[in-house]
């Protein structure tokens, strides 16, 4: 099923993300967390593609065993970052032969390494590359990421959104937004993409922190802005793993709600692997997802 057919409905939905694992021994243990994930029938759900590729050859077989063993629709990252178009275009048709039908296409994650390289010779330097090349070479319904803020590499938003139009134009049916933690800054952002003509669906992220030390790699992976409510929480919770659990799913719910209180109907969440946070959640939104 192609992603679209679920994002241009009313019924409001809401999907899970999960990562492959680092190494072939840990292997067995995320193909279990991700299968208990899908048993919770989520609209759909997306499996990421490691920080240059490192894990990429594990997102097939775990977006291909949640489809087929659990019925549940997925979509297959697939990044770029200092790639060659053959690599590329050999993963695209894998990604044929598996049934893939939705990929999220992205830039892709700068290691330490890639940081010091001199980037102007690479085969794709940004995802809009990438994306024309996936439109070009299969039938699949292309994703892309964006920032309600803005993009940490970027000098303001309204460069951020005239790329991000690009993306669109290239190929991108449905857009994912980066963690986010203040509902209002959503809001604000999609007057402005609207405004700016990108019609395509728009699917929040949302990040439940449920550890302490989660929060400072993700505001420098996102860049998001923290607001005091949430500071606060973390300063309150945060040295009790228990009661950090609970206070950021807590959290998470009620961005969620708000989100669907005010005409979004579908959200996608940054569920890390945890089959219980991600179950958490459901059962929080049971009655109103219904």
């Amino acid at each position: 099923m192609k992603l679209t057919e679920i994002l241009n409905g009313e019924k409001l939905s809401l999907s899970f993300e999960v990562f492959p694992p680092k190494t072939d021994s840990g292997f067995d243990s995320v193909k279990a967390a991700t299968e208990e994930i899908a048993k919770l029938k989520p609209s759909f759900m997306s499996v990421t593609y490691g920080a240059g590729g490192g894990t990429s050859r594990y997102t097939l077989d775990i977006a291909k065993n949640i489809k087929a063993q659990h019925g549940v629709p997925t979509v297959a990252h697939l990044t770029c970052v200092s790639s060659t178009k053959e690599t590329v275009l050999a993963k695209i048709e894998e990604m044929k032969a598996a049934g893939i039908e939705n990929i999220m296409a992205l830039r892709g994650d700068l290691t330490p390494e890639m940081e010091q390289q001199d980037r102007k010779n690479w085969a794709y330097r940004h995802a809009t590359d990438l994306i024309r090349d996936i439109k070009e070479h299969g039938d699949f319904c292309i994703g892309g990421a964006c920032y309600p803020e803005i993009h940490p590499e970027s000098d303001n938003q309204k460069d951020d959104i005239k790329f991000l139009k690009a993306k669109v134009e290239a190929g991108c049916s449905f857009l994912t937004t980066q963690m986010f933690f203040d509902n209002n800054l959503l809001y604000n952002f999609l007057y402005k993409i609207r405004e700016a003509g990108i019609t395509v669906p728009i699917i929040p992220g949302i990040m439940p922190i449920t550890n302490g030390n989660q929060i400072e790699r993700a505001i420098k992976l996102s860049g998001s802005f923290v607001p005091q409510r949430f500071k606060s929480l973390v300063d309150k919770f945060g040295s009790s793993p228990d009661a950090m659990k609970q206070a950021g799913i807590a959290y998470a719910t009620d961005q969620i709600i708000d989100l669907f209180a005010n005409g979004i109907t579908n959200v996608h969440v940054y569920s890390m692997n945890k089959p219980d946070v991600a179950a958490k959640i459901s059962a929080n939104l049971s009655d109103i997802l219904g």
